[in-house]
């Protein structure tokens, strides 16, 4: 049960001190789905991604072929001698959930389909060459039989990724239902804060009374610390009812220090 391989042949471009990569289209035309495995003689050159899967009825899958860059530039008249073997297995009803390997390790020769593929090296000046038919339309390539299992030659090349039985993952579906959660204050809390709030008021209110009555009980007690001070440089008259004795106003300033510092 064999694929179809677009395009037949790979072609890379030079110069190739750079990784350049292929697009390798492999189609399921059958009724039931294949697992496919992609081969090369020369897989230190080469990272095929993925190299292995499962596809489905109708379904295709892409497969992405890279040079690996080098470090030595090839003749410009050097051929390629590389190339590539993909291998199909028809996967069977007690096969259904079993994985690539198991059902190529079960399978038998003749139940293996074999394509092969040639590399090309393509100048870095001439264009691609497109095989057109008379009309100008691309022709289509006809299938190429299916070719007898090599002897050791080919080896599975580097994957850099988990294999995949579709041409692409899908993408999960950004979840919506997630939206921002906002805290809203409650009535509880929100009489709590109203009632710090007028507490926090009035503790000022109060303190800005308290600043008031001791700023004027330091201007009183100044004022009398004045007039004691007056008195004891002049001489008065004892039972004086006009003004007050030193001893009086004394004991009149502590009366008042001790009425505003404690109300």
């Amino acid at each position: 049960m064999s694929i179809l391989l677009d395009p037949p042949d790979l072609g890379f471009r030079r110069p190739f001190n750079r990784e350049i990569c292929q697009v390798l289209h492999l189609t399921n035309n059958n009724p039931d789905a294949v697992v496919f495995k992609v081969k090369t003689t020369a897989p230190k050159h080469y990272c095929v991604r993925p190299n292995s899967g499962r596809i489905e009825p109708g379904k295709h899958v892409e497969v992405q072929v890279l040079l690996q860059a080098m470090k030595d530039e090839p003749a410009p008249d050097a051929k390629c001698k590389d190339k590539f073997l993909v291998q199909t297995v028809a996967v069977t009803k007690d096969m259904e959930f079993a994985n690539v390997s198991s059902i190529f390790e079960k399978a038998t020769k003749s139940a293996i389909q074999e394509r092969k593929i040639r590399v090309a090296w393509l100048p870095a000046d001439e264009p691609e060459v497109k095989q057109e038919d008379t009309n100008g339309t691309n022709a289509q390539n006809d299938e190429t039989p299916s070719y007898s299992s090599p002897k050791g030659d080919f080896e599975t090349p580097a994957a850099n990724f988990a294999k995949s039985s579709n041409t692409t993952s899908p993408i999960p579906a950004p979840d919506f239902n997630e939206s921002v959660k906002r805290d809203y204050p409650t009535p509880q809390v929100a009489e709590s804060k109203s009632a710090s709030a007028k507490a926090s008021v009035a503790s000022s209110a109060k303190q800005t009374d308290y600043e008031t009555r001791l700023a004027e009980a330091n201007a009183q007690i100044q004022r009398l610390k004045d007039k004691l001070a007056d008195q004891g440089l002049r001489q008065r008259k004892i039972g004086s009812e006009s003004e007050k004795s030193p001893a009086a106003l004394a004991q009149q300033v502590q009366s008042v220090e001790a009425g505003y510092y404690h109300f």
